[in-house]
């Protein structure tokens, strides 16, 4: 009932459909019982009686009851067809919407190859359920009504005493809906794992091959698609005994009507073509009853299903945002008609005492306190693990801090609404993804409407325009899977035109640029530097060029600001920031130094840092 509630908002917005459908199936079903009555006319009255006359008229009510059912059964076909995609479609949505919705540390924890087991095959059962089984469960509910109405017209002792073995069919039927609920939910959670293994696979099918792993990865499937097997046939077994079960307990009844039925017409109680007639009903609810297995099958495959999708839709996001969030504007904008344009948004970015940890309780962030004016330029460096990537997660509110407060222009992020926030943040992160479309529809994915020469303008400052442009169709050129074609340096600056586009007033680059070579990096460096003015920027480096002209560095450790100070406060100071220039970076400082001359210098001090970090 908790599934059946869960899911019932996407049924009741198409009801109607399910009253016509409904209908369509109790006329049908009317229908048929109209046939073994005929038949007990015709033995009755035509064959035994000797009225021929009447065997045209049956002959021709046979042809349009046939004729009926034949509509009717179109009817409800297609009602119950389009009522199940209709309800799934609406459950698709919401269950793509509500994915969409949901935190990043959902995603931190959660497996793509069973979510997509889930939006494909589970969302399948439901339909499969809704289509069929349900119109299904009404046609049990109206030949069963129908059937016991007739057979008792016909004969009230031979009903009472074919009844006698139905008790036992209802007994096998409860046994076997207990049993195959939960080998259903085994096989659907196989097929989730058996999904998630094949999704890894073919996601790191690189890796596989550059460790020659391929026959472990085959052992470990094979495990997997055993184990699949394995459950299928447990549930199987199951529907097996099923099956015998309702065999023995249908010709037992059967043989009783015919035993008991026999009898009464050697003693002149039931006419021959009511035997007939009575026969043929009582197998026609065996047959209903029988076919009670397979709807029970469909359901509870529908409502491990259920269940299975009821876990993602119940599943809270803890980003919720207040109805009166405030909003943030940017100058030129227009505002919503009839209302005062929001305060544009300066960028001011604060951390307040702020703490964080992934699960809630390990502590990835510990006492951080910052101030970002706008149009600053805060570097933080560090090892890796220091912390440097969550912090600046917490500033679009891809996590929520545990202790402390993020605030922008002084309001809490918590309290502006998510959409606003980060559409006035632009980030361009060291692992990039690309869709596969166009590297110009890639380019614009977060403005939508960019024109041809805003798009170029933006890839020029990332120093992608020239590799675009030699590509066989330009802009319009259609990347891979995930940027699959372009190498990692190129899907960064793709990636750094995609942020660029969107005019923020916050820019957060997190590792940039690490793919990409010094002489190139110096260039993009250039031209984001007049990109930077009146913008607060976040960038974590892991090169000095960058490092150096910050308004601000912040040094990390174990999650704490350890040091924090200009280039050359820090490097006087000796501190931690000191060491870790002397290890990494003053040979990049001295070469970069080198870079300000002309394009031929440039590309030597490049080679020559290329050369240095491959020897580190």
């Amino acid at each position: 009932m908790r599934v059946i509630r869960e899911l019932w908002p996407f049924a009741r917005r198409h009801l109607v459909l399910v009253v016509w459908a409904t209908l369509a199936m109790a006329v049908l079903s009317a229908l048929g019982m109209i046939r073994p009555y005929l038949t007990k006319e015709l033995i009755d009255r035509v064959i035994t009686g000797r009225e021929y006359s009447l065997l045209p008229w049956l002959a021709g009510a046979t042809i349009v009851v046939s004729a009926g059912r034949g509509v009717f059964n179109y009817a409800r076909l297609y009602l119950g067809e389009l009522f199940g995609q209709r309800v799934v479609f609406d459950l698709r949505t919401a269950l793509y919407e509500h994915l969409s919705g949901l935190p990043f540390d959902f995603y931190d924890h959660a497996k793509t190859g069973d979510l997509m087991s889930r939006l494909t095959g589970d969302v399948e059962a439901v339909r499969a359920f809704t289509s069929f089984g349900f119109i299904h469960v009404m046609d049990f509910f109206f030949m069963l009504t129908y059937v016991l109405i007739i057979l008792f017209y016909l004969d009230v002792k031979l009903t009472l005493i074919s009844l006698t073995g139905m008790p036992f069919l209802a007994l096998v039927v409860i046994i076997f809906d207990r049993q195959v609920r939960p080998a259903f939910k085994v096989v659907q959670q196989s097929l989730s794992a058996l999904t998630s293994r094949i999704q890894e696979n073919i996601t790191g099918v690189r890796v596989v091959k550059a460790f020659a792993r391929e026959t472990h990865e085959v052992g470990v499937f094979e495990g997997r698609n055993r184990g699949f097997m394995d459950d299928n046939l447990k549930a199987s077994f199951i529907w097996a005994r099923f099956i015998p079960a309702m065999d023995f307990f249908s010709n037992v009844a059967s043989t009783t009507v015919l035993l008991f039925g026999g009898l009464f017409y050697i003693r002149g109680l039931i006419t021959l073509g009511t035997l007939v007639a009575f026969t043929s009903y009582i197998w026609t609810l065996i047959w209903t009853t029988r076919d009670l297995g397979w709807l029970i099958n469909q359901l509870e495959q529908g409502l491990a299903a259920g269940e299975r999708l009821e876990e993602i839709l119940e599943t809270p996001s803890n980003l919720a945002e207040r109805v009166d969030a405030y909003e943030f504007g940017l100058a030129g904008r227009a505002a919503t008609a009839g209302a005062a344009p929001p305060p544009e948004l300066r960028g001011h970015v604060r951390f307040e005492d702020v703490s964080f940890a992934y699960d809630g309780k390990t502590e990835v962030l510990r006492d951080i306190d910052l101030d970002a004016p706008p149009g600053s330029m805060v570097a933080l460096v560090g090892a890796t693990g220091a912390g440097k990537s969550s912090l600046v997660s917490l500033i679009p509110r891809f996590y929520d801090c545990t202790a402390g407060r993020v605030t922008v222009d002084g309001h809490d992020v918590r309290d502006v609404k998510l959409a606003g926030l980060r559409s006035h943040i632009g980030l361009a992160l060291q692992e990039t993804f690309l869709f596969s479309a166009s590297i110009r529809e890639n380019i614009a994915y977060g403005r939508k409407g960019a024109s041809a020469a805003e798009v170029e303008a933006a890839a020029r400052i990332a120093q992608a325009h020239d590799f675009i442009t030699e590509l066989p169709q330009g802009y319009e050129t259609v990347v891979g899977e995930r940027g699959i074609g372009l190498s990692g340096g190129q899907k960064q600056r793709v990636a750094i035109a995609r942020a660029l586009l969107i005019d923020p007033r916050i820019l957060i680059l997190d590792d940039s640029t690490s793919s990409v070579d010094m002489e190139t990096e110096f260039l993009i460096q250039k031209d984001l530097a007049a990109v930077m003015r009146g913008r607060t920027t976040f960038v974590i480096a892991h090169r000095l060029s960058t490092v150096k002209s910050a308004s601000q560095i912040l040094v990390m450790d174990g999650g704490r600001i350890v040091e924090r100070g200009t280039h050359e406060e820090l490097l006087a100071a000796g501190g931690r920031y000191r060491e870790i220039y002397d290890v990494q970076f003053r040979d990049q400082e001295e070469i970069m130094d080198k870079m300000g001359g002309t394009t031929d210098q440039v590309a030597a001090a490049g080679q020559a840092a290329n050369g240095g970090e491959q020897a580190l």
